[in-house]
């Protein structure tokens, strides 16, 4: 898994403002450039403004050439912070493919946006740019009606259309612009231009956007591919990294950092007095601190507002977790079983000792066959291609099947060495009995603070001491980042997922399952007497 503190430090685009050359055979750079400045402001009336460092990207989309005289470009991604007038230049180039040289008959260009309300904002700069025109607005038609501009002289048309919009099948578009990609719910509307695309030559995808949260949706993949393009892991001349984005582990009020990935900012937008003003509320509450860090630093985060831990340093974790060498050593292993509501993930987790005071992990995840879809829309998680690769088990029904997860459970106490098995009491009251009917060794672990605060306490020093390894597990990780914390007034602190719809299930039952591996042999961290004696009823 790629170290999110890996993806800002090595990725700046520094070719725009080296100088370097920018090759351009066939001229078709200049000409985008020329076509863009003789398009008016549609608020002044004046030149549109295209500063050196959105020329640079210009010329660098449209210039390179293969020997056949095709452009290499086929993919730009922009990932600039909020107020950098990123929607202005993608609208100059859908102007640009629409009535300008990049042009082709009956050519469609489309924004795509994740709802209606966005996709009008890229929709109306288009507009203006053509409007004020004296030369293109008699030419084109504004039906706005269908957010459609067309070219009746070549049949060439704009449309903005959005991922709520229900489907978009058919569309073979010659330009897409992907806007703010970070807010799109599902991959579906993604999916099918992606694949229009392709069915045209010489076709150009540009995705701007600014940074996002989590993981586990399409634009951090789309953004960490090219991270990877810019590092040179992945040699792909085809798609264009345009990444400013500060690192993670930054000093948010500094200054020179917000001139380093804002390149507007020594263009006058977006405002330096407001980000100071931004800077000084963020220093006060954290929820505007980690806007701020989000939207105009291009930091990307984790899901929690107030999270657990460092998803950086949870992320140190990855490392195998190999279940065959647990099973032949037979080491001692503890379970803790997490079971769910229609809405939620039922989970149980393994754990055993890492050397002396570290811990491995491993969950099996179980959610409702017929509710995968409706998970994966609400979320925007990829539930069913979790289920597809195993990670997590779907179970016939709209509900979660107990008789699946029972077997489970006996099926890792025949194949580990079991010592325990957690069980957060809620809805587990006949699989607890069963289990204990026949000899497993069951036990109750309560969910309220008493219980719950050591073993938090005891997850997060062993996950920020770097001795808590999970595999990489995509389920897990995506529960331990919706996590945020509750503090009481002894700065005791317990799981809580605010109002998010998000799961924590998981990282609830890693939590269950490392405190009682570390009770066992007197390692927790606590000294109070309950946890032992009175936690754990059987």
């Amino acid at each position: 898994m790629t170290n999110p503190i890996r993806s800002t430090s090595d990725t700046f685009p520094h070719w725009i403002y080296d100088g370097s050359e920018i090759p351009d055979p066939l001229g078709f750079g200049d000409r985008a450039v020329k076509f863009l400045r003789m398009l008016k402001h549609p608020k002044s009336g004046k030149a549109f403004q295209l500063d050196p460092w959105q020329e640079r990207i210009v010329r660098r989309i449209y210039g390179p050439r293969h020997d056949d005289g095709s452009r290499i470009v086929k993919t730009a991604v922009i990932l600039v912070p909020r107020g950098n007038r990123k929607t202005s230049l993608a609208a100059a180039l859908e102007a640009l493919h629409t009535v300008g040289p990049e042009r082709v008959p009956g050519g469609e260009v489309i924004t795509a946006a994740s709802d209606r309300k966005q996709a009008r904002i890229a929709y109306e700069e288009l507009r203006g740019l053509l409007a004020c025109h004296p030369k293109i607005a008699p030419n084109v038609r504004m039906l706005d009606y269908r957010n459609r501009i067309t070219y009746p002289k070549i049949g060439s048309f704009c449309e903005a259309i959005s991922a709520d919009a229900g489907t978009q099948h058919g569309r073979t578009p010659q330009f897409v612009l992907a806007d703010e990609l970070h807010a799109w719910k599902k991959r579906d509307l993604w999916d099918v231009l992606r694949s229009g695309l392709v069915k045209t030559p010489g076709s150009l995808l540009v995705v701007a956007t600014t940074a996002g949260r989590g993981q586990e949706n399409i634009a951090w993949d789309i953004v960490d591919d090219a991270r990877k393009v810019a590092r040179g892991e992945v040699d792909d001349p085809s798609i264009l990294p345009v990444l400013f984005e500060a690192p993670r582990e930054c000093d948010w009020t500094d200054e020179e950092i917000w001139f380093r990935v804002n390149p507007g900012l020594r263009h006058g937008y977006p405002d330096i007095e407001g980000l100071r003003q931004l800077a000084r509320e963020g220093e006060r509450r954290i929820g505007d601190r980690e806007a701020f860090r989000q939207l105009n630093l291009n930091i990307w985060l984790d899901h929690a507002t107030d999270p657990f831990v460092d998803m950086a340093i949870y992320d140190e974790g990855s490392g195998a977790v190999d279940l065959h060498t647990m099973e032949a050593e037979q080491r001692e292993c503890w379970l803790a079983v997490d079971l769910s509501s229609n809405s939620d993930l039922t989970v149980v987790v393994a754990c055993w000792r890492d050397g002396e005071d570290g811990f491995q992990v491993w969950p099996w995840f179980f959610c409702p066959e017929d509710n995968l879809r409706g998970r994966e829309d609400l979320s925007g998680q990829p539930y069913t291609v979790w289920a597809s690769e195993g990670q997590i088990t779907a179970t016939e029904g709209n509900v979660v099947d107990f008789r699946a997860v029972e077997d489970q459970v006996r099926e890792l106490c025949a194949r580990f060495n079991v010592q325990e098995i957690a069980f957060d009491p809620h809805l587990a009251r006949n699989m607890l009995n069963n289990l204990l009917e026949d000899g497993f060794p069951a036990v109750e672990m309560r969910q309220g603070w008493a219980t719950m605060a050591p073993a938090v306490k005891e997850l997060e020093r062993a996950i920020v001491g770097r001795r808590f390894r999970h595999g990489g597990h995509p389920v897990l990780r995506w529960n331990f980042s919706n996590i945020e914390v509750r503090t009481d007034p002894a700065g005791n602190r317990t799981f809580h997922k605010g109002k998010s719809r998000d799961k924590i299930d998981g990282a609830v039952a890693s939590a269950m399952a490392v405190a009682r591996c570390a009770a066992d042999d007197g390692a927790l961290t606590t000294n109070a007497e309950w946890f032992t004696d009175d936690m754990w009823t059987v």
